[in-house]
C-alpha cells in the first residue's frame, strides 16, 4: 500500500519515496518483496501516483524476477479500499502478502514465518508487544492456554476500542498473508460504520472467524522491523536503526569499526578480513574493500573497489558512477583526494592531498603527491607527477589523451596540453607548458627565459 499522502512530513515528495540508506521506502519494501520469491507485485497508488510509479519502474527495471503492477486508489478511503483496488490483479490461488510503502525495515525471514504460519488457507497476522500501544490497533483473542496464546478473534482500531481494549499490549503490525480467493470474499462484505467513517482491512478478521477459518498472530519482538515513517523524525529514526543494522553485521564479519554509530552505508558494502573503518564514513553504491583495507575518517566512496592493503586517507572522495573506480593493492590515497569515474590505479601508486584522477590508469608505483589534475591520461609505472602539474584535456569541445611512459618525471606547475605522448624516462622541468610529443630520455623545458633586472626600483604609491 503506498497512496497516501504522509501530512505529517510536510514535504511535497510523497511519503513512500522520502529515503532510508539512499534508497526510497517503497524501494526497500519491493526489495524484501523479491527477496520473498514473489511472484505478482501490486502497488496501490494515490497521492503522487505518476511520481511513486515511475520511481518503482526505473528502481525495480528488468531485474525484478516477479511482476510489477499498479493500481490507484482513488480517493483514499482507508486501508480496506485500498486492496479492494488490487482484486482484478490478485490470483485465487495465491497467498497474499499485505505490505506497507512506508514500513522499510520488515525482514523477509519474518515474513517466510508468517506466510508458514497462513499453511495457504488461514489468515495470519504480525503482531508485536507494545508497552505503548496508543494509536495501534490492538488484537483481541480467545482466552489463552497454558500452553499457548488465544486465536485471534478481532483487530480493534485504537479510536473503536473500549478502555478494557485499550489495555492489550499486543498490536497489529499491518502485515498480514491470507489466501487470496477468501480475501476477496472478505473484503467485499467491509463497510465503513466506524469513527473514522473509513473501510478497515482489520475488519476481515472477523469474517474470517465468523466463517470458521482460523486467524492466527506470528509475534515478534523487535519493533524496528514494523515501525513505520509519518514524520521526519521518524525517518531519521530508522535511518539511523537500520545503519547500526549494518554496523553490526560488518563487525560480526571481523570490521573494525571506530564508531558504529557513525557509519552510514547507502548500497552493497563487502569487506574482506582486517578491514578498518574510521568515523563518519559513507558507503554508497557498491564498493568492495580487500583484506587489510584502511578507511580513514570523513571519507566518501561509492562504487568501487580497493583491494589489499590500500590505504584511504581522511576526508577522501572516491565516486565511481558508471564508471567505477579501481584502487590497486598497497595504494596510499589522500588526505584530501578526489577520485572520480574511471581512475583505475594500480597497486603501490600514491596520489596525495588535493590531487583528482578521473578517467585515467596510473601504473604501478606512479605518484601525483600534491595539488595536481590527471584527466584522460594514461601513466606508466614509476612516473613522478610533480606538484600544481595538470593535463589539459579538453580543448572545449572534445576530450584528448595524454600518454606518460614508464620513470617519466614531471615537474611541478607543468600543463601537458593533450593529446599528446611523453617518451619514457624522460623529464619536464617544473612550470613548462608542453604542446609537442617528447623523445624518450630527454629534459623537456618549455618556458620563458628567465630576466633579471638589476636595481629595479618599484613603482611608489602617489600622495594625493
Amino acid at each position: 500500500m503506498a497512496a497516501g499522502k504522509g501530512t505529517r512530513m510536510k514535504s511535497k515528495k510523497p511519503k513512500v519515496l522520502h529515503t532510508i540508506a539512499g534508497r526510497p521506502l517503497l524501494k526497500h519494501v519491493l526489495d524484501t518483496a523479491a527477496a520473498l520469491l514473489a511472484q505478482k507485485v501490486v502497488v496501490i497508488t494515490g497521492h503522487g501516483a505518476m511520481e511513486v510509479e515511475a520511481a518503482c519502474a526505473t528502481s525495480t527495471g528488468a531485474a525484478a524476477d516477479f511482476s510489477l503492477n499498479f493500481v490507484r486508489q482513488e480517493p483514499q478511503l482507508g486501508t480496506g479500499h485500498a486492496v479492494q483496488q488490487a482484486v482484478p490483479a490478485l490470483s485465487d490461488d495465491s497467498v497474499v502478502v499485505v505490505l506497507s510503502g512506508d514500513v522499510p525495515l520488515t525482514q523477509a525471514d519474518t515474513l517466510f514465518h508468517l506466510i508458514k504460519a497462513s499453511g495457504g488457507h488461514q489468515l495470519a497476522l504480525l503482531t508485536l508487544e507494545q508497552a505503548d500501544p496508543t494509536g495501534y490497533g490492538r488484537i483481541v483473542r480467545a482466552q489463552a492456554s497454558a500452553d499457548a496464546d488465544g486465536a485471534v478473534q478481532a483487530i480493534v482500531e485504537h479510536k473503536d476500542a473500549t478502555p478494557e481494549q485499550r489495555r492489550i499490549t499486543e498490536i497489529y503490525s499491518g502485515i498480514m498473508a491470507v489466501p487470496a480467493a477468501q480475501l476477496k470474499r472478505w473484503l467485499a462484505r467491509l463497510d465503513n460504520k466506524n469513527a473514522q467513517a473509513e473501510y478497515y482491512l482489520t475488519d476481515i478478521v472477523k469474517f474470517a472467524v465468523a466463517d470458521g477459518v482460523p486467524v492466527v498472530g506470528y509475534k515478534i519482538t523487535d519493533a524496528v522491523q514494523v515501525a513505520g515513517v509519518n514524520s521526519p523524525v521518524q525517518l531519521a529514526e530508522l535511518e539511523r536503526a537500520y545503519q547500526l543494522q549494518q554496523a553490526h553485521r560488518l563487525m560480526e564479519e571481523g570490521v573494525r569499526l571506530a564508531d558504529p554509530a557513525r557509519l552510514d552505508v547507502r548500497g552493497d558494502l563487502l569487506c574482506a578480513h582486517d578491514v578498518s573503518i574510521d568515523v563518519n564514513c559513507v558507503f554508497e553504491g557498491q564498493v568492495s574493500l580487500g583484506e587489510g583495507v584502511s578507511i580513514g575518517a570523513n571519507c566518501v566512496i561509492a562504487n568501487a573497489v580497493i583491494e589489499a592493503g590500500a590505504v584511504i586517507h581522511p576526508f577522501t572522495h572516491i565516486d565511481g558512477e558508471k564508471l567505477g573506480v579501481t584502487v590497486g593493492a598497497g595504494a596510499l590515497i589522500g588526505p584530501f583526494a578526489r577520485l572520480r569515474p574511471g581512475a583505475r590505479l594500480g597497486a603501490e601508486v600514491h596520489i596525495g592531498n588535493f590531487v583528482e584522477v578521473k578517467n585515467s590508469t596510473l601504473a604501478k608505483g606512479a605518484k601525483a603527491n600534491h595539488l595536481a589534475y590527471l584527466g584522460d591520461a594514461t601513466v606508466g609505472e614509476r612516473v613522478n607527477f610533480g606538484a600544481g602539474a595538470i593535463t589539459a584535456n579538453y580543448d572545449g569541445s572534445n576530450k584528448h589523451r595524454t600518454v606518460i611512459e614508464a620513470d617519466v618525471h614531471v615537474g611541478s606547475n607543468s600543463v601537458l596540453v593533450a593529446p599528446l605522448t611523453l617518451g619514457a624516462g624522460g623529464t619536464v622541468g617544473g612550470g613548462s607548458t608542453v604542446t609537442k610529443d617528447t623523445p624518450a630520455g630527454a629534459l623537456t623545458v618549455a618556458r620563458g627565459k628567465q630576466v633579471s633586472i638589476a636595481d629595479w626600483a618599484r613603482p611608489q604609491k602617489i600622495a594625493r
